[in-house]
C-alpha cells in the first residue's frame, strides 16, 4: 500500500478557511476571498509535488483543478490511511437507522382531512404515490385534534372521536379519487388550532411519533411550519435524508398583518434557521417563496385525477360537436382578503366601465365573507357570490374561464384543477404562475389593463384541448417523477440497493470516498450549533409565548394522551428529566 504524506500546516489551514465559509457569510466576507486564499494555501504545498502520488492513486475523475475538492479529497485520503472513522455532526449522537431492503419513508404534514387546505390534500396524494411503486414503506403523519378544535376547523361541524375513525374518512376520500387501494400507514400526533394564524401548530416533539426504526427517510411538508416551536430531536440526526417542502408565502401573509413588517423580518431569519438546522435538501413549490438555504424551485404537486377525467370528457364532447361550456367566468378560493379578493375588487372598481356586462361568480366561505361582499356591493360591482364548494362540483364544469388575480399564493391548486379541466385560466404575471405559462390555456397579465383584454379574449374564443404531454405534466405521477428526482430520493434510495447487491460497498476499492465520514465539516458544526440554540429557545415558555406560540403546545396535553392512548404528560416529561 502506497505511503500517504502527513498534512501540513498551510493545509490544515487551508481546510479551516474553507469549513469556515458560513461563518465568514455571516460576518460579511466574500466568499471568493476565502477561495483565493485556500487555492493560495493549496499551490504552495503543489509546489513541493506532494499531491503527485495521491492524485495518481484516484480515479481521472478527481483529478481536476479545484483546488477546494482536491483539498477534501487530500484529506480524506490521509483521515482514510490512519484508520480514523468520524461518526456524525458536532450536536449529534451518530446513532441512525440502518438501512435495509426496503427504505422507509415518513411524510409529516401540518394539516388534515376533512380541512380542504393544501398540506393536508397534497401530502395524501404524494403518500398515495410514493406508496404506489412498492419500493419503499410510507406513513403519513398528520395531526390530531381534540373534538373543541375539530369543531372550529373542520366543516360542517364534522368531527371524529377517535383516530381510526378519521383516517377511515381520509382513505375513503383518496381512494374514490385516485381509483386504486392505497398502501401506506397514517400516523397523528398532537396538535393544537391556533385561531389567529389559523393554522395547526405541534404540541411536544413530533419526530417522536415516527419510531427509530422507521426514521430512515422524511419529507416535512411545511417544514418552518413544522418547526417553528419545535423542541425535540433534529431531524436530521434522526432521519438519514430530510427533504422540506414549502407551501406557502408566510412572509406575504405576515406583511399584511399588524406590525408585519417587523414581525416578517424575524420569520424570514427563523425560517433560514429552520431550513439550515432541520434539512438536508429543500424544495420550494415555485419563486413566490422566500429564498431558503439548500432549497431549489420545482413544482412537486399533481392534480386530482378526477379532473383530468372531466379535462378528457370535455374535450370528447367538444370533438363530437357538443356545447361544453355553457356559462362564462368564475372565480373560487377561500374568501379571505389574502386570496385575491383585494386585487380582484380592485380590478373590477378600476375597469367598471370596460368591463359593462361581463359577469364574475365567486365561490367561496371565509373569515371576510360580509367584509368583501360589503365591499363588493357598495362600488356596484358586477358580482355574484355562492356558497364555497369543492372545484369538482358538476355545477363547476361549465364555466369557460377561471379568473385568479391571487399574487399571494405559492402554487395554486384551483388553478392547476381549471387547467386541467381544459378551462381558461386569466392569472397574474407572478411567479406562482410560471409553472402554468406553458399552458396555450393559460393567459396571464402584467397591467389591469391588460386584466381587462386577457379576459375578452378568453371569452370570446375556445381553449385548446390539452395534450397528452400536458396532462401528464399535471398528473400526479408526473409530480412524483419530479419530486424523486429534484429532492434526491432515486439516488438514496438507489444507494442502498447498489450496496445491497454488491459486497464491495464501502470498501477501499470504492473510489467514492465518503468526505462527511472522514472528518467534522464547519458548515455542519454552524447548523448544529444553530439547531441547539432553537432547541433552547423553544424549551422557554415565557420565550415561546412571546414569538405568538399557543400556550402549552411544549408538551401535549391529557386530551391528547387519551384520544392518543400516549403516557400521560407528567409520565412521558417528568419534572425532574432533562
Amino acid at each position: 500500500m502506497q505511503e500517504i504524506p502527513p498534512l501540513d500546516l498551510g493545509e490544515l489551514l487551508a481546510y479551516f478557511l474553507k469549513q469556515s465559509v458560513p461563518l465568514f457569510d455571516q460576518l460579511g466576507i466574500k466568499r471568493d476571498v476565502c477561495d483565493k486564499l485556500v487555492e493560495s494555501l493549496c499551490s504552495k504545498r503543489k509546489e513541493h509535488l506532494a499531491y503527485n502520488s495521491f492524485s495518481s492513486s484516484e480515479p481521472s475523475a478527481f483529478s481536476n483543478d479545484n483546488a477546494g475538492d482536491e483539498l477534501d479529497l487530500r484529506i480524506a485520503s490521509v483521515l482514510q490511511s490512519t484508520g480514523h472513522n468520524y461518526e456524525g455532526g458536532f450536536w449529534n449522537d451518530g446513532h441512525k437507522y440502518e438501512t435495509a431492503d426496503k427504505r422507509h419513508v415518513a411524510i409529516v404534514t401540518t394539516a388534515s382531512l376533512p380541512w380542504m387546505t393544501g398540506t393536508a390534500v397534497n401530502p395524501l396524494f404524494r403518500a398515495a404515490y410514493l406508496a404506489k411503486s412498492s419500493k419503499q414503506d410510507v406513513t403519513l403523519v398528520v395531526p390530531w385534534l381534540c373534538k373543541s378544535d375539530q369543531e372550529l376547523v373542520y366543516p360542517n361541524s364534522m368531527t371524529f372521536s377517535s383516530p381510526e375513525e378519521q383516517e377511515a374518512y381520509m382513505r375513503n376520500w383518496l381512494e374514490e379519487r385516485v381509483g386504486f387501494k392505497t398502501d401506506f400507514k397514517i400516523s397523528f400526533y398532537p396538535g393544537k388550532f391556533q385561531k389567529e394564524r389559523r393554522s395547526i401548530i405541534p404540541a411536544g416533539d413530533t419526530s417522536q411519533f415516527i419510531p427509530s426504526k422507521e426514521a430512515d427517510i422524511a419529507i416535512l411538508e411545511e417544514p418552518e411550519h413544522l418547526n417553528w416551536y419545535h423542541h425535540g430531536k433534529r431531524w436530521t440526526d434522526k432521519f438519514n435524508h430530510v427533504v422540506g417542502v414549502v407551501h406557502t408565502n408566510y412572509l406575504e401573509y405576515i406583511k399584511r398583518e399588524k406590525n408585519g413588517a417587523i414581525q416578517a423580518f424575524f420569520v424570514k431569519h427563523i425560517n433560514n434557521l429552520v431550513a439550515r438546522a432541520y434539512c438536508h435538501k429543500v424544495l420550494r413549490l415555485s419563486g413566490a417563496t422566500q429564498d431558503l438555504p439548500k432549497s431549489m424551485i420545482c413544482n412537486v404537486h399533481g392534480v386530482n385525477p378526477k379532473f383530468l377525467e372531466v379535462g378528457e370528457r370535455i374535450a370528447a364532447e367538444r370533438e363530437s360537436g357538443q356545447q361544453s361550456f355553457s356559462k362564462g367566468a368564475y372565480f373560487l378560493g377561500k374568501m379571505v382578503w389574502a386570496k385575491g379578493y383585494r386585487e380582484l375588487i380592485d380590478l373590477f372598481a378600476k375597469h367598471k366601465s370596460d368591463l359593462e356586462g361581463f359577469k364574475l361568480d365567486i365561490y367561496g366561505n371565509g373569515e371576510d365573507s360580509s367584509e368583501v361582499q360589503s365591499a363588493a356591493k357598495k362600488l356596484n360591482l358586477n358580482l355574484n357570490f355562492h356558497k364555497g364548494r369543492d372545484h369538482a362540483d358538476d355545477s363547476l364544469h361549465g364555466y369557460k374561464v377561471f379568473i385568479n388575480p391571487s399574487i399571494s399564493d405559492v402554487l395554486c391548486t384551483a388553478t392547476a384543477e381549471a387547467l386541467a379541466m381544459g378551462k381558461f385560466v386569466v392569472c397574474a404575471d407572478h411567479p406562482s404562475n410560471d409553472f402554468f405559462r406553458s399552458f396555450p390555456n393559460c393567459l396571464t397579465y402584467k397591467t389591469s389593463e391588460d386584466f381587462v383584454a386577457k379576459v375578452k379574449e378568453a371569452m370570446a374564443r375556445d381553449p385548446q384541448p390539452l395534450t397528452p404531454e400536458q396532462r401528464y405534466n399535471l398528473s400526479w405521477e408526473a409530480a412524483t417523477q419530479r419530486f424523486m428526482e429534484h429532492s434526491e430520493l432515486d439516488k438514496v434510495l438507489s444507494s442502498n440497493r447498489d450496496c445491497t447487491s454488491t459486497s464491495g460497498c464501502g470498501k477501499s476499492g470504492d473510489s467514492r470516498m465518503k468526505k462527511s465520514a472522514s472528518l467534522p465539516n464547519m458548515s455542519d458544526m454552524v447548523d448544529g450549533g444553530l439547531a441547539f440554540a432553537h432547541y433552547c429557545f423553544t424549551g422557554n415558555e415565557l420565550l415561546r409565548l412571546s414569538t405568538g406560540a399557543i400556550p402549552g403546545t411544549l408538551n401535549y396535553n391529557k386530551h391528547h394522551s387519551l384520544d392518543l392512548h400516549l403516557l400521560p404528560p407528567q409520565v412521558q416529561n417528568p419534572i425532574y428529566g432533562w
